[in-house]
């Protein structure tokens, strides 16, 4: 069975600030559809996904960091909150 491609006519409604879509039940059912989806830029255009519920691995979850390109430069910064005159033990 081949995978059919459906498409349906939707118009973007105005949610605050910002616009949204109206996705029909039997989709919302039909998907197991939840409160979030993910949404992925592709060339072709949007995409919508389901969320999973499941947490990322260590190693995703390194990468994504890694991904947004942060900078740690202030990192290594202690801030003592008045400690730095007493003597530690090690």
């Amino acid at each position: 069975m081949e995978n059919q491609i459906r498409t349906r006519d939707i118009k973007l409604i105005p949610i605050g600030n910002s616009k949204g879509i109206r996705i029909p039940q039997k989709l919302i059912q039909k998907y197991g559809l939840n409160n979030s989806l993910l949404l992925e830029e592709t060339d072709k255009g949007l995409l919508l996904h389901k969320k999973e519920d499941s947490m990322l691995s260590w190693e995703d979850t390194y990468k994504s960091m890694a991904d947004e390109k942060e900078n740690w430069d202030d990192f290594n910064t202690v801030i003592l909150d008045g400690l730095d005159g007493e003597d530690f033990e090690y």
